[in-house]
């Protein structure tokens, strides 16, 4: 099966993560993680794209990147080999590193660029790494506290600071520390695998928890009773909307309006 084209972001924004193949450490010392930076720095310089976060974890990578002079595959490769290399002639080893394709999100608006940027500093504090996010060193929070980050110039924390409070970097500091220290349930892309079913799968999960649901005495049910149905459904990962549509006979559209019925 062809690979999806990867989706073009209008505002320039990507949220990326790169992972180790196989849950495989990516990084084993701090020359490492600062090797990995360097060539981030370098394609910031060579590209001119503006790196809004990251986070270096043991085996994965989380960064918050506004598109340069090139496509944001390009650039990504570009850090990718570049490290692969380095990693290669310094561990004297050979074969894949990173998993498959790197992913990414597109981030279109302003309050979903806070969130990712929150969401990338928080992953050491939710993988119960460290208390708080700026008890890591390998990520940008630091830089956003007023602190030195490594390198020097990566960074560009103005374009969050005018996000959170136009024209004030002061005020707008202490608004996005305490934004970016607050609880959260936030939900980002990130980088565990997640179960996926096919469709027959899914008709015999449905059924299992419905036996007396066809789709047929489902279209006949209220819709109160319809919509607690599709409720608990959409409880089970890997469970897409456009599966549960097929298995009942229904539309996309039909379910999407079910769900905002009251």
């Amino acid at each position: 099966m062809p690979r999806l084209a990867r989706v073009k972001s209008y505002s320039g924004y990507y949220h990326i993560i790169m992972r180790g193949i196989n849950r495989q450490e990516l990084f084993k010392d701090d020359q490492d993680y600062r090797k990995f930076l360097r060539f981030l720095k370098r394609c910031k310089d060579i590209v001119e794209i503006e790196v809004l976060g990251w986070c270096l974890m043991n085996n994965h990578v989380h960064m918050l990147i506004k598109e340069g002079n090139e496509d944001i595959s390009i650039t990504i490769k570009r850090i990718g080999i570049s490290y692969v290399w380095y990693h290669h002639v310094k561990y004297n080893c050979v074969g894949h590193l990173f998993q498959d394709r790197f992913h990414s999100e597109t981030v279109e608006d302003d309050q979903y660029l806070l969130t990712v940027t929150r969401y990338i500093h928080q992953n050491p504090v939710k993988a119960k790494l460290v208390d708080r996010p700026s008890d890591w060193q390998w990520s940008s929070c630091l830089g956003y506290y007023g602190k030195e980050v490594y390198p020097a110039s990566l960074l560009a924390p103005h374009l969050i600071y005018e996000v959170v409070h136009p024209g004030d970097q002061e005020k707008a500091l202490q608004m996005f520390k305490a934004f970016n220290e607050a609880e959260n349930e936030d939900h980002c892309l990130d980088c565990i695998d997640k179960k996926r079913y096919t469709n027959e799968e899914v008709k015999e999960i449905i059924y299992e928890l419905f036996p007396e649901i066809g789709h047929k005495e489902f279209e006949a049910l209220p819709r109160c009773m319809q919509k607690k149905i599709l409720q608990k459904i959409s409880t089970i990962k890997g469970i897409t909307q456009k599966q549960t549509a097929a298995v009942f006979g229904l539309s996309q559209g039909y379910i999407s309006k079910l769900k905002k019925y009251k």
